[in-house]
């Protein structure tokens, strides 16, 4: 049985009014560790099962951490996972549950990263949230199911972090021979990595992040997602942090789906109407989910 599941495409009436356009919503918060990064991930830790790997190591406490706990529990291989200082401890527990042992380590994402890449060992694996290939393999599966559905989009929107969505999409896009389709890809101001590497004409690293998306928290972003803006359409677009906690609860009304602020933000697009959508015939919209959102958090972040 597949780790990642075939999630739905339903059609979104109210944010196709609000765009003026048909807008098709791909169900990724309904995977079963509650974000799309268990289909890359998914990929990945099979494929290290199945060359022998005896233990799984991640270094994030949220989607792609909980997404590698959620592999390791279902394939019966031991995972560790590394988490900075700031992670919550709802995604603590969250891991626990998934039977992960979880080390707490550094002040940031980039420290719990070092320690968890000094703990490998030749017996173990070690997956990466956003960076290797196997993951974007896996991620292009979400496309494969909507074009097998009979939606041909004529625009994507998603939410940027690190780019391995934007990796995954792009490559689901080409193998089924839209290759010329336009990416909205979106980010919060204080989290627009991306943005910053598209504005220098090269990969580059911001000095901070800030902001309610913790899961779009990368200073940079994977040299394949600032590889796929040269090679066809990515138009970058910020929205601030209210304007994506609005999304996320606008989105909860409309759908009774509840969603992080990291996929709030590509809501955000849609709800603000941020770019006219209206050239555009099917605009899919991946809503990437999020392990450890929840309505008192959502509520709390009301006045960002």
């Amino acid at each position: 049985m597949p780790l990642s599941i075939n999630t739905p495409l339903l059609q979104s009436l109210p944010l196709s009014h609000a765009t003026g356009t048909q807008v098709w919503m791909k169900m990724e918060a309904l995977q079963p560790s509650g974000s799309f990064k268990i289909r890359g991930v998914g990929h990945a830790c099979e494929q290290h099962h199945a060359r022998g790997a005896k233990r799984f190591l991640s270094s994030s406490g949220g989607n792609a951490g909980l997404a590698v706990a959620y592999a390791g529990r279902r394939l019966g291989v031991p995972v560790v996972v590394v988490v900075p200082e700031t992670t919550s401890e709802r995604a603590r527990i969250l891991l626990g549950l998934e039977g992960a042992e979880v080390v707490v380590h550094g002040e940031s994402w980039f420290e719990a990263n070092e320690l968890a890449r000094s703990l490998e060992t030749p017996a173990d694996a070690f997956v990466h949230p956003f960076d290797d290939p196997l993951l974007w393999e896996g991620h292009a599966s979400m496309i494969d199911e909507v074009v097998a559905e009979g939606v041909r989009p004529d625009a994507v929107v998603l939410s940027v972090g690190g780019g391995g969505l934007l990796a995954g999409v792009d490559l689901g896009l080409r193998r089924n021979g839209l290759g010329s389709v336009p990416i909205y890809a979106v980010e919060t101001q204080g989290m627009a990595s991306f943005n910053a590497s598209i504005q220098a004409g090269d990969l580059t690293e911001i000095p901070v992040v800030s902001g309610v998306a913790t899961s779009l928290g990368a200073r940079q972003v994977c040299q394949r997602a600032f590889d796929v803006s040269k090679e066809r359409p990515v138009v970058p677009v910020q929205v601030t942090d209210a304007e994506a906690v609005s999304a996320c609860l606008a989105y909860l009304n409309d759908h009774r789906t509840l969603v992080e602020p990291a996929c709030g933000a590509s809501l955000a697009l849609l709800y603000e109407n941020k770019l006219s959508l209206r050239a555009h015939s099917n605009v899919l919209v991946i809503v990437c989910g999020g392990c450890t959102a929840t309505i008192e958090s959502l509520s709390g972040f009301r006045g960002c």
